[in-house]
């Protein structure tokens, strides 16, 4: 039956392609936003058997909750946009995540350690976030996810971070205050992953979801869950959170014997007794610190493989010489007055009769431009959207005998031409990083033309409209010290693990 939804096109603004989901409160269509070129979106309903106005409120309250949770934290999923349709059903805009659920990853093996350390302290993190709380009616306001389990954790595919996981569906997350006029102690949850507070209806707090967590943490190691029903409806499952003792993780994992930190964190996370568990998240990172350490040789080799392998594009060597009117126009510029003749890298978009042209100036000594300029060279860009909007802009060139050179810079979302050089970044895909000598300063030296990937393509056309509504908490300082440690002890290791292997049979 053809849904009559399809071809539909919404605040004269998204046209809904596909159904690609069902969440806790209503139908998810892929969409795609004309407004912006047919950017793909999704787009989530209220189920019309929900319509009531306590549900639109519910609902509504899911997008604003999302709107922003999704822009203080990474490993939330974001929305961008809401309303109601010509019918009167309320309707909200989310990015589009091309991925699989965790239930889905799982489902052929149970993740060995490193993996399951690293998808794990992301999921803290956007649960941290959330528990912290959203600003309401000038208040800070906790949130609780109530319906933690595998299906509701998305991962993906990032061009920074390599596996990038997200938490979907705060469609029954709740507001933890006294005074909430919706309170109420009917079961609203997953049977499987329910803290016995939570099947019980009282009240609950963060180590409701720390119980869930548990539950999941057990799967996502075993495959299985750590309890067993008599029956599965809601009086096995009630029985059997109040009363059965986790099965003991020993002889589980296919990967070996599983370290016995990492089986009594979990352990502590299905206690009963909810002032038994980790008090936090925080909490819960910080008992498994000792295994990220111990892992984090495998963790972080697993991240540079995928990134040097999927998302860095390498440009092993110098393109020939185009005598194209771009190239002429790169060929006519002077170092600006005013400007330090030092050793300095800025970005500059040039205007021309017929384009703009997204260029990265740098001035070095005569003698290394003379060294760089055939070497490899390759590209990254990162973002923080809190404390402040930022940009980390990273090229890098390379030779066995030199190492590397690393051309950075930082762009403020904020600022209006930052915003307009970024997207015509993402809209081209190419800029020409031009060199001038510091002995000559005026003196043009020569250029490499360089490529951006894909997908980094897109996330710079997205940060550009992030950056135009996010609204700062803190200083452009804060986010620079943020992405310079970031550059430092992540980037620059996997731009030159990069390198090395491209040269490794030179």
């Amino acid at each position: 039956m053809t849904d009559s939804n399809f071809g539909r096109r919404l605040a004269n603004r998204y046209e809904l392609m596909d159904s690609i989901g069902q969440g806790s409160m209503g139908k998810v269509y892929l969409a795609e936003d004309m407004l912006l070129g047919g950017v793909p979106v999704a787009v989530k309903f209220l189920a019309q058997t929900l319509l009531n106005k306590q549900m639109n409120r519910r609902f509504m309250r899911e997008a604003m909750t999302c709107a922003q949770l999704g822009n203080n934290s990474m490993h939330v999923v974001r929305v961008t946009d809401y309303g109601v349709t010509d019918d009167e059903i309320p309707f909200y805009v989310m990015e589009y995540l091309k991925g699989k659920n965790l239930g889905q990853v799982i489902q052929a093996t149970p993740l060995p350690i490193p993996r399951f350390l690293d998808f794990i302290r992301q999921i803290c993190l956007g649960l941290e976030t959330a528990h912290k709380g959203i600003i309401l009616n000038g208040q800070v306001v906790p949130i609780i996810h109530r319906d933690i389990k595998p299906s509701n954790i998305l991962v993906t595919q990032s061009a920074s971070v390599g596996e990038l996981v997200k938490i979907l569906d705060f469609g029954i997350a709740k507001f933890m205050q006294a005074d909430n006029g919706e309170q109420t102690s009917s079961f609203m949850g997953t049977l499987a992953y329910a803290s016995p507070e939570q099947m019980e209806g009282q009240e609950l707090d963060r180590r409701s979801d720390i119980y869930s967590l548990g539950v999941m943490m057990y799967q996502m190691l075993t495959d299985s869950l750590p309890f067993r029903p008599n029956n599965n409806t809601f009086g096995g499952w009630y029985n059997a959170h109040r009363t059965q003792e986790p099965i003991p993780l020993d002889g589980l994992s296919p990967y070996g014997a599983l370290p016995r930190l990492l089986k009594d964190t979990i352990i502590s996370c299905l206690a009963k007794d909810r002032s038994q568990r980790p008090g936090s998240v925080s909490k819960l990172l910080d008992n498994l610190a000792p295994l990220e350490h111990r892992f984090s040789r495998s963790i972080n080799l697993g991240k540079q493989i995928r990134g040097t392998l999927q998302e860095l594009p390498v440009v092993p060597r110098l393109e020939p010489p185009s005598d194209s009117e771009e190239d002429r126009f790169c060929r006519l510029q002077v170092w600006p007055k005013g400007t330090p003749v030092a050793e300095i890298v800025f970005p500059k978009l040039l205007t021309m009769s017929n384009c703009q042209l997204p260029t990265l100036w740098a001035m070095l000594g005569s003698q290394e431009i003379e060294q760089r300029i055939s070497n490899t060279s390759t590209n990254n860009f990162l973002c923080v959207r809190n404390p402040y909007p930022m940009v980390l802009w990273v090229t890098a060139f390379y030779s066995k005998a030199s190492g590397a050179r690393w051309l950075s810079s930082y762009l403020d979302l904020k600022n209006k031409a930052n915003q307009k050089l970024i997207w015509h970044l993402g809209e081209a895909g190419t800029y020409r990083t031009l060199f001038f000598s510091k002995e000559a300063p005026n003196h043009f030296i020569n250029f490499r033309r360089l490529h951006i990937a894909l997908p980094q393509r897109k996330l710079l056309k997205e940060w550009v409209l992030i950056g135009r509504t996010i609204v700062p908490v803190g200083s452009p300082q804060d986010s620079k010290n943020i992405l310079r440690k970031e550059l430092n002890d992540n980037l620059k290791p996997q731009m030159l693990l990069g390198f090395k292997a491209m040269h490794s049979d030179s």
